[in-house]
């Protein structure tokens, strides 16, 4: 386990936000859940959290209820090799939720995704290039390193 790990709150839903991302990335897997014996808020049975890792990230998710939301000041970044890539985590993170801006999108459960080219950084350092991709909201990979070129 890493040492510091995101831990997420949900408003009841963990169990099946955490079974759409295990579905979405390749390299996933259920790490453990804690269900609950009857005390606290959760009936028995019930998960209360779950813990699964995406491409080595270990993340824990809370059945919190409604009384705090995800927000866009939390989100996770994938960087992708080429446009094929992107394009299958985008449009699979994207079904059900709603696409942002700058590479940025809310999925169904209100978790916050940047799906950004790997060279992000590099591409950016060229004014043409952030003036691009400030008109995108999904990014289009040859044409931030058409502008950077220009």
């Amino acid at each position: 386990m890493n040492k510091i790990t995101p831990f997420l709150w949900f408003n009841d839903n963990a169990e099946e936000a955490a079974e759409f991302y295990l579905s979405v990335f390749p390299e996933a897997k259920k790490v453990g859940e804690l269900r609950s014996s009857g005390v606290g808020p959760w009936p028995a049975g019930k998960i209360a959290t779950i813990t699964i890792e995406l491409m080595g990230q270990q993340m824990t998710f809370l059945n919190g209820g409604p009384a705090h939301a995800l927000t866009p000041a939390f989100s996770y970044c994938v960087a992708c090799k080429d446009q094929a890539e992107l394009d299958r985590y985008w449009d699979k993170l994207v079904e059900g939720g709603a696409p942002m801006a700058c590479g940025w999108l809310t999925d169904k459960f209100g978790l916050c995704w940047q799906i950004v080219p790997e060279n992000i950084g590099d591409v950016l350092k060229h004014p043409r290039a952030m003036e691009a991709m400030m008109k995108m909201v999904k990014f289009d990979i040859a044409a931030l390193e058409a502008a950077a070129r220009e």
